[in-house]
């Protein structure tokens, strides 16, 4: 039996947890009005959502890597430098020697998993600080990228390859898919329910729990018709929502997940438990290497060019993506769902001071201005 007390305090913790999420979304929310007032209606025009899907698609991919990253108490300060190298070997392979497509996006993606497993042996088996080993990482890859190109920029990729960054999901399977995705909340949410109940768990009122599912499902459809207004849903927002799905599952529903959260919250505690820390921590800087990968073989299919200038900066949006989100720079809390929303604003803020010719300069320091104000809430968190 389930007393009062321990309904209380599963209440509160449901609550505060909800709470931060929907902090994100109202936040979102207060910008896109903010930015739509100023435009003159322009920001949320279907032409601009696509747009501002497909912008912050690449950023979104690093942060779902670096969200495991962050929560296993390490960064990753070459990711910039990987998806530059990467995109360039794609580009090189394909324009130089004539490479297909699918090879080369999966030379990509591998080559990528490879420089995480180097760097992952560094941090977990040689106790060289994750800092210093991705810093030293976001130099040699980039020079390795200027030594392999010369310096050149390579363009004129195959149709084919460009496709993945630039094309567009027809608008009736995107309809379908968008009916497939609120079955499938709902069929979740029902057997959820039912297995909390078979074990005797607490149930929240079912019209909060069917109330979300038909608020996400309204939000869903909303967004599928905007973006099939346009020219349809962009390929490169439907590869986010897979990896976005997939990680999703892996940090709440496999062990793997778990274990990476224990480990960022208390090694000690996790050591001790029997979960192999060395092998884990390996596990994730492979997974983050791959992600820079597919995000390399994005930007440069979206730019249908491989320059030395690929990736600038792209570690401290997604690490700003993170924080926004509500990952803990200590490590041991973050959420998937978080670190998409916090791309998702860091990518409105770009899109909504650029369509108000607002100087470059501001975008920067409101970016550093919001950063720290994420912080500085995940700190006074901590300390309440």
């Amino acid at each position: 039996m389930i007393n009062e007390q321990t309904i209380k305090k599963e209440s509160k913790l449901s609550f505060k947890f909800d709470l931060q999420s929907y902090t994100l979304i109202l936040a979102l929310i207060f910008i896109a009005i903010i930015f739509t007032f100023f435009t003159e209606g322009e920001f949320l025009s279907s032409r601009n959502i696509s747009n501002l899907f497909t912008q912050m698609s690449i950023i979104a991919v690093l942060a779902v890597g670096m969200t495991l990253v962050i929560v296993a108490g390490h960064i990753d300060l070459s990711v910039g430098s990987i998806v530059g190298v990467t995109g360039g070997i794609a580009a090189m392979l394909q324009v130089w020697q004539g490479w297909s497509t699918p090879v080369v996006v999966l030379a990509a993606i591998i080559i990528g998993g490879l420089i995480g497993l180097w760097q992952g042996w560094w941090v977990a088996y040689r106790a060289v600080p994750a800092f210093i080993v991705t810093l030293g990482g976001m130099l040699i890859f980039r020079g390795v990228l200027i030594g392999l190109s010369d310096g050149q920029t390579i363009s004129s990729l195959n149709p084919s390859f460009k496709q993945i960054g630039n094309s567009y999901l027809p608008f009736i399977p995107g309809y379908i898919i968008a009916a497939i995705a609120v079955i499938l909340m709902i069929a979740f949410t029902v057997n959820s329910r039912r297995k909390r109940k078979e074990m005797g768990l607490l149930l929240l009122p079912s019209v909060i729990d069917y109330g979300k599912v038909t608020v996400y499902s309204v939000v869903l459809v909303v967004i599928t018709y905007m973006l099939n207004r346009y020219l349809g849903i962009p390929i490169p927002f439907l590869i986010v929502t897979v990896i976005a799905l997939v990680f999703m599952f892996i940090t709440t529903k496999t062990a793997f997940g778990r274990r990476i959260y224990a480990i960022g919250g208390n090694p000690e505690a996790a050591a001790l438990s029997g979960i192999n820390i060395k092998r884990n921590t390996l596990y994730v800087f492979v997974s983050m290497g791959a992600l820079a990968g597919v995000a390399g073989v994005l930007l440069t299919a979206r730019l249908n060019a491989a320059t030395v200038s690929a990736g600038n900066s792209y570690e401290l949006d997604a690490i700003a993506a993170c924080v926004i989100g509500g990952t803990s720079l200590m490590g041991g809390k973050g959420k998937i769902f978080g670190a998409i929303i916090g791309a998702l604003i860091m990518a409105s803020i770009d899109n909504g001071m650029s369509m108000m010719n607002i100087g470059a300069y501001w975008q920067y320091i409101v970016k550093g201005l919001i950063l720290i104000l994420a912080v500085w809430v995940d700190i006074i968190s901590k300390n309440k």
